[in-house]
Formats: structure tokens, C-alpha cells, sequence
């Protein structure tokens, strides 16, 4: 079976908010973003010569999902070029009492491909940490990939 990476957190806030900040990606992944974020199209995400990939929007129901597919992706430190084309991300809301649930699933990356470790490693810190301080408290912690790419091994270790 092939297992995609997934994980959820739950806030108190409305999914109204949780949506809105889903939405505003500068906010809490990259401030590196070219394009509208918060509308079906197309948007652009670089980091150095690390990463960069192509993303559209696919699917935005208000307050409940979010539907982006990776259109075009490169990383320098994969060997199959073609690792995350083709997948998809997506987020979806649901109210629980007062509070709402997000839950957060990349189909298609999965323990076998080689940027597994890394990428499940760096969706964790921005879906669990960035973009749920976000929701929680109005201030994400974007641009985190330099900590990551130098945990992981990418970056040189500063001295």
C-alpha cells in the first residue's frame, strides 16, 4: 500500500479563520511565493537551488478544502527528478464543537520516495508548527528551510 503523509491538528479557531490562513502561504511557508495563493491559478515556490516547484490550485471550498497540484517540482538532492509531480496536496477543515480540525495530506509522497525523510520532516515543522501558530496566534514562522536544509544536511552548519 502505498502510504501518503499525513497529519492533523486541532485549534479553536472558526474554520473560517483556519481557511483564511490555509490561503495566506506567505504567512506561514514561504514569503518566497510568486502568484495569488488564495484563488484557483497557479503559484511558484523557490528556495536557493534546493527547491522550486509549480503549483496550482485546484479546489478551494470555502472553510472546508484546499486543493493544490504540484504541476512541476525540482529538488538538487533527489535522484528521481520526477519525486512530488504529479501529486497533490490537500487541506481539509472540519468543524469539532468550538473548535476546528485541519488535516493535511501530501498524495503521493510516501516512505518510498527518497525525499520522504526531508519532506515529511519539513511538512511537519510548517502544517504542525508555522501554519498552525498562524491560525492560533496571527503570526506563522515562514522561511524555516534554511534551519531544515542545514538539519538535513543540504546547507553547511554555521559556524
Amino acid at each position: 500500500m502505498n502510504q501518503s503523509y499525513s497529519t492533523a491538528f486541532t485549534v479553536d479557531q472558526s474554520p473560517e479563520e483556519v481557511f483564511a490562513a490555509i490561503n495566506n502561504v506567505r504567512g506561514w511557508w514561504s514569503e518566497e511565493i510568486e502568484g495569488k495563493t488564495d484563488e484557483i491559478g497557479e503559484f511558484k515556490y523557490h528556495y536557493r537551488d534546493i527547491h522550486r516547484c509549480t503549483i496550482q490550485i485546484t479546489e478551494l471550498v470555502p472553510d472546508k478544502k484546499v486543493v493544490w497540484h504540484i504541476a512541476d517540482n525540482y529538488f538538487n538532492f533527489v535522484k528521481d527528478k520526477n519525486e512530488w509531480i504529479d501529486t497533490d496536496i490537500v487541506f481539509e477543515i472540519e468543524k469539532k464543537g468550538g473548535e476546528a480540525e485541519v488535516r493535511f495530506t501530501h498524495v503521493g509522497l510516501s516512505p518510498v520516495d527518497e525525499c520522504y525523510e526531508i519532506c515529511s520532516d519539513a511538512w511537519g515543522t510548517y502544517i504542525r508548527g508555522s501554519l498552525r501558530d498562524l491560525i492560533a496566534t496571527g503570526k506563522g514562522k515562514p522561511n524555516q528551510n534554511e534551519e531544515l536544509a542545514i538539519k538535513h544536511g543540504q546547507l553547511p552548519k554555521k559556524e
